[in-house]
């Protein structure tokens, strides 16, 4: 058992720094707040992300980021998108050695269109990894945190820095499995919050399950379809970080934007959303990036038009929904064959 740093003590990197614990490794939990890290080393508490939860009284939080990175052999990305590239500069100023770099954000970047561990490489010194990791799937912060069945997955460039994450966080209640395709689990955990909006949309708007059914299986074939373009292997997408992810984002009270959608097709303005939400709704510039993304290659997603449409145009929910009922009649398995195709004859 090693030393591991975790960077960013939202509730996801709260309850990942509490299986590391668990699994017996010295876990140093980074915030950039000095209060805040004071809250968890004495009170034992993170009551902003995650009320109620105990933290272990031997899982130390840190606000000094060089004390934290101190001769570990991991270190964990637990961030906003936005903070991504600023933190990996500052950790490239401070630390001194090689270690495994995992991150377990789900997002992407509005104009350059970068995944995190894109964004990570641009940022962080060379000499000081092998390969980016990215830990993703199926799996609140709410239920991890109280060691609840949870099942995800460590994709990577490198087998070998996949299993060196795998074999960091797998437990009983904490399972891990490994995989090669890092762009089709990054983009699966990101593109999933857009439908997830969508399903709080659909759902504040007083549909049935009927419309949520179809909402999550088309917002899947988006999701496959933007995600092959960009070299991902469409069978991700039926995994963990695709299916799996959008099941439990899109049916979930502890999903953050499928509340926010839900606040949103209640007739709550973005800003007042983002303002009552108190953490960060990754679905919204996540929705951004995507479409311009789309528009950019020329791909297909009236999905995510649409929730971009009411994001940032203003657009009425209720509009959206009539449109994409009323688009131009298609087959639907074709694409899906011909993705399936296409990718494997390459």
């Amino acid at each position: 058992m090693g030393k591991v740093a975790v960077l960013g003590a939202g509730s996801w990197g709260t309850a990942l720094a509490m299986v590391l614990h668990d699994n017996g490794h010295d876990v140093r939990l980074w915030t950039h707040i000095e209060s805040h890290a004071k809250e968890m080393n004495e009170t034992h508490t993170n009551n902003n992300y995650l009320p109620g939860v105990t933290i272990p009284a031997g899982l130390q939080a840190y606000h000094d980021l060089s004390d934290a990175v101190e001769q570990v052999s991991a270190i964990i990305f637990v961030l906003p998108t936005t903070a991504i590239r600023s933190v990996c500069k500052q950790v490239g100023a401070v630390l001194k050695h090689k270690v495994t770099m995992i991150h377990g954000t789900k997002g992407i970047e509005p104009v350059t269109f970068k995944r995190i561990s894109e964004m990570m490489e641009e940022e962080l010194p060379r000499e000081l990894f092998e390969e980016i990791v990215v830990l993703s799937g199926p799996s609140h912060a709410e239920e991890v945190s109280i060691k609840q069945p949870t099942t995800v997955t460590a994709a990577s460039r490198s087998k070998v820095a996949a299993k060196r994450a795998q074999d960091l966080f797998m437990n009983q209640h904490f399972r891990v499995y490994t995989g090669t395709d890092l762009i089709g689990v990054e983009l699966g955990g990101s593109l999933k919050n857009i439908i997830a909006l969508g399903a709080g949309i659909s759902d504040g708007l007083g549909y049935g399950d009927n419309a949520k059914a179809a909402l999550v299986t088309r917002g899947l074939t988006e999701i496959a379809r933007l995600g092959t373009a960009m070299g991902a292997d469409p069978l991700t997408f039926v995994g963990l970080t695709g299916v799996g992810d959008l099941i439990v984002t899109c049916t979930s009270v502890h999903s953050r934007n499928w509340k926010a959608g839900n606040l949103l097709a209640k007739g709550h303005t973005l800003d007042s959303v983002l303002d009552q939400m108190g953490m960060v709704v990754e679905g919204v510039r996540t929705a951004q990036a995507a479409y311009q993304l789309a528009e950019a290659k020329g791909i297909q997603m009236p999905i995510t038009t649409g929730i971009y449409h009411i994001l940032f145009e203003s657009a009425e929910p209720r509009d959206v929904v009539d449109q994409l009922m009323t688009r131009m009649r298609r087959q639907e398995t074709d694409e899906v064959h011909a993705m399936l195709k296409e990718h494997y004859q390459d």
